[in-house]
């Protein structure tokens, strides 16, 4: 692509600054994926004469920090914020830098806007504990443990915290009295596998998803002796668990659910249609559903998800319709995989990027309406969830592996936090 603007694009130049890069090709060829680092590159021969250096990356040349005190980037624009098409040149930010906001988690999910508090809570799932990022001075603290291995949160139209809790596999909300409200743990007399994202409608209903990922040691607990997550019976659900965790077992498919603001739950896609369903989110008229098929699960006893986002049409009557692929998440050949998505104001799809050891497709890709690649912020780590906040909610909260990031971008998320 050409540079447009200033604007990093997506053959690694700066507008302004156009410094020919290694292509992935090369820098694969001399940075070994968890290999070390080629001594063929000067700068990180001294590196490594002088110590232990970071893991090898492709983030940028030569490797920046992305912490608090890294030293400030030497562009107009964030090097790592990627135009793939021209379009998105609008939402890119100017003077945005992403930064590392903090790091220590086990594996970091579900981060959710509060935007009366201005703070942002995220999960540590396998730390059984809920974070909080304050705005006003950047402190992280403990927000709720234990959690109960939640994964995704998020706030309602009315402003109160919603989570999908792995350990009890089901979905709460917290009042603003303090109070905890069960609102799904079972669907047809059947335990729920592991409630996972949640997004709000404005008619008050609350649609998530149910993948079966909480039945794992390291996200939850895995099943009874006998469920599909334990089924040769030699894992001990209950060590380390309050005494009535123990006895569930998978009961169900990997549906996507309607919680009615009358209590009543409905199935509105199946398992045999969308395998595994993770993240979801509403466009901006609420006329269209997006939700993410990811890997297999723990039991599955079929391939899993697809590694997809879908599509479907919200009737009146809430019924969906008109099932499609909207992305397969394949950017230059490399599987990207996508976790928690949000829409911004235009219809726009902010995708996390999973692609585990291709260094330099991890973070987030973003597409058009249409279903198009427009732009991609690369990230040192593999990101999970994301979602918009801020006071004018325009900053873009990535919770990526053991981190949290953010960057400014010019438009606005679609949804509450």
């Amino acid at each position: 692509m050409d540079e447009f603007n200033g604007i990093t694009t997506a053959d690694g130049h700066d507008g302004d600054h156009a410094t020919p890069r290694l292509s992935r090709r090369a820098a694969l060829g001399t940075i070994g994926l968890g290999t070390g680092v080629a001594l063929t590159m000067p700068g990180l021969a001294r590196a490594q004469e002088q110590g232990p250096v970071a893991p090898p990356s492709t983030i940028t040349t030569p490797p920046r920090d992305f912490g608090p005190d890294g030293a400030p980037t030497t562009y107009f624009t964030d090097p790592d914020v990627l135009v793939v098409d021209p379009i998105f040149s609008q939402y890119a930010q100017p003077n945005s830098a992403i930064t590392r906001l903090w790091t220590g988690a086990l594996w970091a999910e579900g981060p959710a806007w509060n935007a009366q508090g201005r703070y942002l809570v995220f999960s540590d799932i396998p730390n059984n504990r809920q974070m909080r990022w304050l705005e006003d001075d950047g402190r992280v603290t403990v927000f709720r443990a234990p959690s109960n291995n939640s994964n995704g949160n998020m706030f309602d139209f009315q402003g109160r915290q919603i989570s999908c809790e792995h350990l009890t596999r089901r979905l709460v909300r917290y009042e603003l009295d303090g109070s905890v409200t069960v609102l799904a743990d079972s669907f047809e007399g059947k335990r729920l596998n592991s409630p996972n994202d949640v997004a709000p409608h404005p008619d008050g209903s609350l649609w998530f998803t149910d993948p079966p990922y909480g039945g794992q040691l390291y996200e939850g607990a895995p099943d009874a002796a006998g469920g599909p997550s334990n089924a040769g019976g030699r894992l001990n659900p209950r060590l380390g668990q309050p005494p009535e965790i123990g006895s569930y077992r998978r009961e169900l498919p990997t549906n996507v659910y309607r919680l009615d603001p009358s209590g009543r739950l409905d199935l509105v896609v199946r398992d045999e249609d969308l395998p595994d369903p993770n993240g979801l989110c509403f466009s901006p008229d609420y006329r269209r559903l997006y939700v993410a098929s990811t890997g297999k699960g723990p039991g599955d006893d079929r391939p899993g998800g697809t590694g997809n986002i879908y599509v479907f049409d919200v009737g009146d009557d809430n019924r969906l319709s008109n099932q499609r692929e909207f992305t397969s998440c394949v950017v230059d050949g490399v599987a990207c995989q996508a976790d928690g998505i949000r829409c911004d104001v235009d219809g726009n799809v902010w995708a996390p990027s999973n692609a585990g050891r291709a260094v330099g497709y991890n973070g987030v890709t973003v597409w058009a309406p249409d279903g198009h690649l427009i732009g991609r912020i690369r990230l040192p780590e593999v990101c999970g969830n994301l979602t918009f906040g801020g006071p004018k909610r325009n900053r873009l909260f990535m919770a990526a592996s053991q981190s949290l990031y953010a960057v400014y971008v010019n438009t606005q998320g679609a949804s509450p936090g």
